[in-house]
């Protein structure tokens, strides 16, 4: 053997020859085999003894003989992992790679070995966790768009993954590609920004989420993540989950029956909307109707519903609570927090509720998934009687007062001013300029039975304390608002009656609309959609005629961007407000605050005209994709010059638009 030879065979990690002839054996070892073993190369090429077989761990000894076995028969390479026992008295994994040829002396072959006890070390504690704990175990990468790089059996199983079979879909490579596709749509912002919160704070986090099984199905996981650093130094995560489906459906399904009780009380029907399965289940009712026979039977959610419309609505309000209906269930994942959706309906004369005519509707969420209709007969209560009261006392005004509503209908405002001015008892008001104070008439009405400070009167609506309390020193105001029958922005001046001597005394205000008369009024001409271009690539802006719009309010700048990123489908008011105020929960709060957002942006986009560009239904909104020219739109639509656009970035001014760019970039 020349020098260079046997420096470098002394050099390669546990190098060995074998004659693989009946009975193999050593006829060749490296100093590195020497050294790990404690063993001299004359004892391990001893052929009378098989030194290095007495070597390999016992329960290893058949794997090992069965390699050697294999690799006598015919030229090739293989490889095997066994335990050994070293010199220093420990076991050693190691990972044996050998490659066998013929020649004239028989079957040869040579081997080196690879140091894997600290992976065996690490599979070691995960079967472990599988055997002590039934836990999924799952890594995958910090890209936008993360790839799943390993996942264990018990997640296999969560996952109810299928064996691929030829010719069929391979779901664990699809999923592999994007860890988004286990995650149902309306929870994939949370799990984004869960993991989002794991990077930036470098801590585990635990919590619960839905996942979409590879049969159709969903599962409740609970969890752990944790941000890793892997040995190539790049970051990624790894995650701990057990499989909580069953315990979360028992307790849920306790929960409900608990819920349920309490509701019954108050509710004469009580009907579960599932909008995963679509299907609606009648679960209550005091009285005897078509429902009665189908109790806890799963019905189809669109027949269901048409069903209850028919035998239950009085024809004048059909429309309107079915209108009512279609929003809910197309807007069934409400944000936590937001005030559960209501009807008022007249019901049908019949055995049921032969003298309430008039009956109110709501529905309760439950969880991201289900939802509880309630529907009763509205009590004749002080308060309707209160309200009918009121009604009486506007018509018997003064003859003044009276001429004047006649001439001007905009609407109207009656409320008792305490003596020393500083709160207020709301009495009447139209349906009109209730909204414009925020309120709906439910929520005005209990609101008359005392006085409240003026600044808490004023807050939900877009006058500020200082311009009221104008309107009440000096009886004259001017403001701008949404008028809520004909949808438009009105320029309008208020007139106050004037404060008596008493100081505590009705006062009445009339609404004049100054559109009608002003010569300014005339809409700006509708631009036309080859004038209105919207920047998405970069920093977000818009330009109408080449001119950048200005706008002065940040958040009504935000919302655009947000229906522009939508690519013409609706936002509700709810999933806006979880994007705009990531931090806050929807109530009554953060409504009031969108709805002046909403009322910004329509007043800008109605001052450089170009109103028409976005689309507002049922408190939804929408951009109109014809009317305008985006660079993302041309971009998807891969128009002639559009496909060099992209560069990379996209809503740089916004942090949720980072899914779309993560979709950007993996296209």
């Amino acid at each position: 053997m020349v020098p260079m030879e046997k420096t470098v065979r002394n050099m390669i990690y546990g190098y060995h020859e074998y004659t693989l002839d009946t009975p193999a054996r050593l006829t060749y070892a490296g100093d590195s085999l020497c050294a790990l073993t404690g063993c001299t190369q004359e004892i391990l090429t001893d052929p009378a003894h098989d030194a290095y077989r007495r070597l390999i761990h016992p329960a290893d000894v058949t794997a090992y003989l069965d390699f050697l076995s294999a690799l006598s028969r015919n030229e090739q390479t293989k490889t095997v992992d066994y335990r050994l026992l070293t010199g220093s008295g420990a076991i050693l994994w190691v990972r044996d790679t050998m490659t066998s040829r013929k020649t004239s002396d028989g079957m040869k072959g040579v081997s080196v070995l690879c140091d894997i006890t600290g992976l065996k070390a690490e599979n070691e504690n995960l079967r472990f966790l599988n055997d002590t704990i039934p836990c999924g175990f799952l890594r995958y990468t910090c890209e936008k768009l993360p790839k799943v790089t390993y996942l264990n059996d018990r997640m296999l199983d969560i996952l109810r993954f299928p064996k691929a079979m030829d010719g069929e879909i391979d779901y664990r490579e699809l999923y592999s590609e994007n860890i988004y596709l286990m995650i149902p749509m309306e929870d994939r912002r949370k799990f984004s920004h869960f993991i989002e919160q794991v990077k930036l704070k470098e801590a585990p986090m635990a919590g619960e989420i839905s996942v979409m099984r590879c049969d159709g199905t969903r599962g409740i996981l609970y969890g752990w993540v944790t941000k890793v650093i892997n040995k190539q130094g790049k970051e990624g995560f790894q995650s701990v989950c057990m499989d909580n489906t069953e315990r979360s459906i028992a307790r849920r399904a306790g929960e409900t029956e608990r819920y349920i009780k309490a509701l019954s009380d108050g509710y004469d029907k009580i009907f579960e909307f599932d909008f995963v399965n679509r299907t609606v289940r009648f679960l209550y009712g005091r009285s005897t109707d078509v429902f009665s026979q189908l109790q806890n039977v799963p019905m189809h959610m669109e027949d269901a519903v048409r069903r209850w419309l028919d035998s239950t609505v009085a024809p004048a309000d059909l429309d309107r609570t079915r209108a009512f209906f279609t929003a809910v269930i197309s807007d069934a994942h409400r944000t936590d927090g937001a005030k559960p959706p209501e009807v008022r309906f007249r019901a049908k004369t019949g055995t049921d509720t032969p003298s309430a005519l008039s009956c109110s509707g709501i529905f309760l969420k439950i969880d991201d998934n289900i939802s509880f209709f309630c529907c009763r007969p509205d009590p004749k209560d002080e308060d309707s009687e209160q309200l009918r009261t009121e009604n009486l006392s506007l018509k018997n005004m003064n003859e003044g007062i009276r001429d004047l509503v006649m001439r001007f209908t905009e609407g109207i405002i009656a409320f008792e001013v305490s003596g020393d001015g500083k709160t207020v008892k709301p009495m009447y008001v139209s349906d009109n300029v209730c909204a414009f104070f925020g309120y709906t008439p439910e929520e005005w009405i209990p609101m008359t039975r005392s006085y409240i400070p003026i600044e808490t009167f004023v807050s939900r609506s877009t006058v500020g304390f200082s311009q009221f309390r104008t309107l009440l020193d000096t009886g004259e105001a001017e403001f701008r608002y949404t008028d809520t029958r004909r949808g438009a922005v009105r320029c309008i001046k208020a007139v106050c009656s004037e404060k008596h001597a008493d100081g505590r005394s009705p006062r009445y205000v009339m609404l004049y609309n100054l559109d009608k008369k002003s010569a300014d009024s005339t809409p700006a001409p509708a631009a036309a959609p080859s004038d209105i271009s919207i920047r998405t690539f970069g920093y977000f802006d818009v330009f109408v005629g080449g001119k950048p719009i200005a706008f002065r309010n940040k958040k009504s700048k935000e919302l655009l961007a947000l229906l522009v990123d939508r690519r013409g489908g609706y936002i509700t008011s709810e999933e806006a407000i979880g994007y705009l105020w990531e931090d806050e929960p929807s109530n009554a709060v953060t409504l009031a605050r969108y709805r002046k957002v909403a009322l910004r942006l329509k007043n800008i986009l109605e001052e450089y005209g170009i109103t028409e560009i976005v689309e507002a239904v049922d408190g939804k909104r929408r951009i109109v994709p014809e009317l305008v020219n985006c660079d993302l739109y041309d971009y998807l639509a891969k128009r002639d010059g559009a496909e060099d656009l992209f560069k990379g970035s996209y809503l740089s001014n916004y942090s949720w638009a980072e899914v779309t760019l993560g979709e950007l970039e993996n296209n």
